[in-house]
């Protein structure tokens, strides 16, 4: 997805790839198969998974809100019809636990950010990624000792922490931080899911390990931590899945930079894998394994009330079930070097045409068919493989090597394979396949 349009200052360079992407119904579609495989213990299964999550009040709390956005939901799903956005915040709350795993800190952040768009017709999804070393202005937040935080500029994952106060509220946290994203987007955030450094290892367990093809050694700074992951293929545990989500300095893809941005392309390679991982699976065929999945899924969370419900998730994953992944694309937030610290960024006015997009349910441009050509696959509209209505739309991906990485190894690709089981044809407006990001195993 990057290309000239997206170029990035020296200090703030990242190199972003659209990534073959399920990870948003990923956990839906377990959660779906584990409610089918235990249809005759419905009652049980329920009441145990729905134990595994915590609901979140956050929404309620959340003070900047965009303008009303009118929707048409069946009163029997209270998802039909209607355009999802998703907030998925990742915190490193440094309880006991937590700080077994990356040391004591004052403060609760977000470590990572996730605005997931999942259109109305569930036909496509995309995936924007926040930096956190954002500058923005943050607006007002509800304290938990009921006072109201003064909007300030600063960096966007301290919003988390300007909402927890002395408190550690979660809640108060991720309403600060749905706020913020509203003030600075106007896209109206209808969801949200906030996930544990310690849920991430419990997934990945659950799993037996996720497995990535490193192009070059991956060695953490001693002085922040201990990972050292070597080249090639290998099975990363709980505890490495983790140091590898959240290392920012050392050597090894991307690094060096010591920025937010090249570890986000590090973060996308291991989503991708872990959900290679997952599909790769005949989870169906060992119930056990299925339903210790879904549990450590629903563990690792905290969603809001309509989310935080098993049924509700199935439903969800269900209405799902036709997405072409090729359609599941990753959006980078456009960023430049900031005015006053070349260490941080902020974004420019290039992504107001990608909320605007989100806001009216509209798919980037590489996701919309282009006019098919006479004799290529058949006439547009005539249900022929190579019509605009006979294949599934979007570019091919780009597969790009994060700064670090190795440049002279070209992206691999899977081979796409339409609805209709006919081989993918660009000329036909068929994608040819989905780039796999540097890390990520090619079979």
């Amino acid at each position: 997805m990057t290309d000239a349009r997206h170029a990035r200052t020296a200090s703030a360079t990242a190199r972003h790839a659209r990534v073959q992407r399920t990870a948003p119904r990923a956990p839906a579609i377990v959660l779906t198969a584990v409610l089918t495989t235990f249809a005759s213990a419905a009652g049980a299964v329920y009441l145990d998974l729905r134990a595994q999550l915590d609901v979140s009040g956050a929404q309620a709390l959340v003070l900047a809100a965009p303008s009303p956005v009118a929707t048409t939901n069946a009163p029997d799903d209270p998802f039909a019809g209607a355009a999802m956005n998703i907030l998925v915040m990742g915190t490193d709350l440094r309880d006991a636990e937590n700080a077994a795993l990356a040391g004591h800190e004052e403060g609760m952040r977000s470590d990572s950010t996730m605005l997931i768009h999942v259109a109305g017709d569930r036909t496509w999804a995309e995936v924007v990624s926040i930096p956190r070393d954002s500058l923005v202005d943050v607006p007002e937040c509800l304290r938990p000792d009921g006072s109201r935080s003064k909007p300030r500029h600063t960096m966007f994952n301290e919003a988390f922490s300007i909402g927890a106060g002395p408190e550690q509220k979660i809640d108060h946290a991720a309403a600060c931080t749905i706020g913020t994203v509203q003030s600075l987007t106007n896209v109206p955030i209808t969801h949200h899911v906030v996930v544990r450094m310690t849920g991430v290892i419990d997934v990945v367990e659950a799993l037996d390990g996720v497995r990535m093809c490193l192009p070059e050694p991956v060695v953490e700074d001693r002085r922040y931590g201990a990972l050292d992951l070597p080249a090639g293929d290998q099975k990363l545990d709980g505890v490495q899945s983790i140091g590898f989500l959240r290392v920012r300095h050392g050597r090894g893809m991307g690094l060096e930079l010591g920025s937010d941005l090249t570890r986000i392309t590090r973060q996308q390679a291991f989503v991708q894998s872990a959900v290679r991982e997952l599909l790769a699976k005949d989870l169906l065929s060992d119930a056990d394994e299925l339903y210790g999945v879904a549990r450590a899924v629903l563990g690792a969370l905290t969603a809001d009330e309509q989310l935080a419900d098993p049924v509700r998730l199935a439903a969800f994953g269900y209405s799902l079930r036709g997405m072409d992944r090729e359609r599941i694309v990753f959006t980078p937030v456009e960023v430049v070097a900031a005015p006053s610290d070349p260490n941080r960024v902020v974004w420019t006015a290039a992504n107001d045409a990608v909320w605007q997009r989100l806001i009216a349910d509209q798919p980037p441009a590489e996701l919309v068919p282009p006019p098919a050509s006479p004799g290529a696959g058949g006439a547009a509209g005539d249900g022929a493989t190579g019509g605009a209505a006979g294949g599934a739309a979007g570019g091919e991906a780009g597969g790009e090597v994060p700064p670090g990485g190795d440049a002279g190894t070209p992206a691999t690709t899977d081979p796409a394979t339409p609805p209709d089981g006919t081989a993918g044809d660009p000329a036909g407006g068929v994608a040819p396949g989905a780039a796999l990001l540097p890390g990520v195993c090619p079979t």
